[in-house]
C-alpha cells in the first residue's frame, strides 16, 4: 500500500480546533487498527500538522481524508498527497 500524506492548517480559533481534537485522535488510531498505520503530528514551529497513512488508493485516502473530524468540523484546510518512499 502506498502512503499518504494530508498536510493541513488551521483556519479556526484555538478553542473551537481542540474541542476536536479527542476525536480526531480517535480516529487516527482506528485507522491504525484498520491497517493503514496512520500517524498524526504538528509542526513545533507554526500552526498545522501532518496526518501520515498507508491507503491502496488516491481514491481511498481522499475517502478516509474526508471522514476525519478536523475535516468534517471545517477546522483545517489540507493539501493530500501520495509520498512516495525512498529509503526504508
Amino acid at each position: 500500500m502506498p502512503w499518504f500524506v494530508k498536510i493541513e492548517r488551521g483556519i479556526v480559533d484555538k478553542e473551537t480546533f481542540d474541542r476536536y481534537v479527542p476525536d480526531h485522535c480517535a480516529y487516527v488510531k482506528d485507522l491504525g487498527t484498520q491497517g493503514h498505520q496512520a500517524k498524526t503530528g504538528y509542526w513545533g514551529d507554526f500552526g498545522g500538522g501532518m496526518l501520515l497513512f498507508k491507503a491502496d488508493s488516491l481514491e481511498t485516502a481522499k475517502a478516509i481524508v474526508a471522514k476525519d473530524p478536523l475535516i468534517i468540523n471545517n477546522c483545517v484546510e489540507y493539501e493530500l498527497h501520495e509520498w512516495c518512499l525512498v529509503v526504508e
